[in-house]
């Protein structure tokens, strides 16, 4: 994400570029995984020269469902990861992101990559209730789910199931677009992202 986030600086929005403790590391998956995101957007709180009400997450693939999952924080029940956040994003953009966790797990996306984050759904769905977009939404921000059709790691139908039950969302479907066109500076995928930033920022 990192030429994401200095393309996002020439365009006059400050990024925080994340990274966080993945499965199969240390400390990895639940709760730690979506511990580490919450805990650097509400780190934010905290920072000279940074507006808490306009904050967007951002993210790709497996970081684009932690982007949704930023956003919707304020509906994750207490006691799970997140709960009680501080810094509540206006906006989040998932990019070919993970959008239905039950349905990817049950699809063995990434190779059973959600079971890995969550463990099994049929031992653990209270976690997929805590962790899913699908399961939180409507979210409570505005959501950009940006996807190419012709995504073969992450089905464009998981935007799909988000756009269709938030109100807020804008689905950006990508004809010829694969998994990483979407985070491509040059491509029109991209571009399409900082425009819509900079109008939900205000910077235009």
């Amino acid at each position: 994400m990192t030429p994401l986030a200095v393309d996002l600086a020439a365009h006059g929005i400050a990024a925080w570029n994340v990274e966080y403790r993945r499965v199969g590391q240390d400390g990895g998956g639940w709760p730690g995984t979506l511990d580490d995101v919450a805990a650097a957007v509400d780190r934010l709180g905290g920072v000279d020269d940074v507006d808490e009400a306009r904050i967007a997450t951002c993210g790709h693939s497996a970081g684009g469902h932690l982007a949704l999952w930023l956003a919707g924080r304020r509906r994750v029940p207490g006691g799970m990861p997140g709960a009680a956040p501080r810094v509540l994003p206006v906006a989040a953009v998932a990019q070919a992101g993970v959008c239905d966790l039950e349905e990817a797990w049950r699809d063995e996306l990434g190779g059973g990559a959600v079971e890995g984050l969550l463990g099994s759904f049929d031992h653990a769905p209270e976690r997929y209730a805590a962790a899913s977009p699908v399961a939180l939404g409507p979210l409570g921000a505005r959501v950009l789910l940006v996807h190419g059709d012709a995504d073969d790691i992450v089905p464009a139908a998981q935007s799909r199931a988000y756009a269709a039950l938030d109100p807020d969302a804008e689905l950006i479907e990508l004809e010829g677009a694969d998994h990483f066109d979407v985070i491509d500076v040059a491509h029109t995928a991209w571009r399409v992202v900082v425009d819509r930033l900079r109008v939900v920022l205000g910077e235009r």
